[in-house]
């Protein structure tokens, strides 16, 4: 090699280095700059990785434990103090459980009581079964009316039952009426419609 060449490598070496350095200054600088701020960002995802597992924990905890009371209930309903256990732990299990024991029993105010239920369909069927209990021909009319009714036909046919049997046919023609071909009370509508209004 020659001198010039030898140079020239030297200088590109001493380049490369001065570029190392240089980012490194930069990065010093950065990490003094943001300092605060990086431990705060490791600080903030530790606590809310450590928060996430304490409320799976805890999660997991209380299930098993409404798991625990809703079994020991099966083997006596009547425990009031389980079911006070059951409704802290887990609303919505106690409100399910409540709208089992209400429909078997036919308890008419409880089921009312559960009609304001946040439980997945717990409120809806509370109505229904309500109404259908009590045969309460405007309780009927309203359940079919709301939008989302899980039994809307259902009660529709109960509703046209009780006119019939207070002989308002075309009150009971219209109900039936309403109901749809493509549901599965269509036939029983039909066989009603031709059988008992006529």
């Amino acid at each position: 090699m020659s001198l010039k060449e030898n140079i020239k490598m030297v200088q590109e070496e001493l380049t490369s280095e001065e570029k190392f350095f240089e980012k490194a200054v930069v990065t010093e600088r950065f990490v003094k700059k943001y300092k605060k701020a990086m431990i705060g960002s490791v600080v903030a995802i530790t606590l809310y990785v450590a928060g996430s597992i304490a409320y799976n924990i805890n999660k997991e905890h209380t299930l098993k434990a409404a798991n625990q009371v809703l079994l020991q209930l099966e083997k006596n309903p009547k425990d009031k103090a389980k079911l006070a256990t059951l409704e802290t732990l887990s609303p919505t299990l106690h409100d399910v459980w409540v709208y089992s024991q209400a429909v078997v029993s036919k308890n008419v105010k409880e089921l009312q009581m559960l009609e304001n239920s946040k439980a997945l369909l717990i409120g809806d069927l509370s109505a229904y079964e309500a109404a259908q209990n009590l045969q309460d021909l405007n309780k009927l009319e309203n359940y079919s009316e709301k939008q989302n009714a899980i039994y809307r036909d259902l009660a529709q046919v109960q509703a046209a039952i009780i006119l019939m049997k207070e002989k308002k046919l075309d009150e009971a023609h219209a109900k039936l009426s309403m109901i749809s071909s493509s549901s599965p009370l269509a036939q029983v509508s039909r066989a009603l419609m031709h059988y008992g209004v006529k």
